[in-house]
């Protein structure tokens, strides 16, 4: 991390950071595999998606410069639709093309993970394309581990692409129940 970048976690919202949100989103779709779909998305879209995070209580957390700019946002939420996955969560974190390499996805995903145990969640799940190392380096440090592959599941800019996923545990919760 740059000793001299100055950034502040926010919580965000629709109204603050849609549009940033919404710009970050459609680079990394339109430029790189970690996020498999094509279609650029909308202030619609965006609108629906806040609305998910807000009824499932999930976060989305981000990062501003000193101007108040986002630079980089994170947040989690349903990894599977069954109540027996209630204490799992899925993960996903984008930093400002002009921003990565600065430790600020690092930054996000801790923060991740302390809510995620504040909640209650048991089990983080990261689905990376695995041909992006710098991802999966940062999930091992933090202390996530290689749980599986999917070969070949996604096809984008002209091949085909596996999903790796990463998996963390916690010792939440204390008095895990069913139902």
């Amino acid at each position: 991390m740059d000793k001299n970048y100055d950034v502040t976690f926010v919580e965000c919202s629709l109204q603050r950071h849609g549009e940033a949100i919404l710009a970050i989103f459609n680079e990394v779709l339109l430029n790189s595999t970690a996020l498999y779909d094509y279609r650029v998305r909308t202030m619609e879209t965006m609108v629906t998606w806040f609305a998910a995070k807000e009824a499932g209580g999930f976060p989305i957390i981000g990062l501003e410069d000193a101007e108040g700019e986002l630079v980089a946002f994170g947040s989690y939420g349903t990894f599977r639709a069954f109540p027996a996955y209630k204490y799992t969560v899925e993960h996903s974190i984008y930093v400002r093309s002009d921003q990565r390499g600065r430790g600020l996805g690092r930054m996000l995903l801790c923060s991740l993970m302390e809510r995620a145990q504040q909640h209650n969640v048991h089990a983080m799940i990261g689905g990376i394309d695995a041909s992006n190392k710098a991802s999966i380096r940062l999930h091992e440090a933090l202390g996530f581990r290689h749980v599986g592959t999917l070969p070949e599941v996604g096809y984008k800019f002209g091949r085909w692409l596996d999903l790796a996923f990463y998996q963390r545990n916690f010792a939440t919760p204390v008095k895990p129940e069913e139902g």
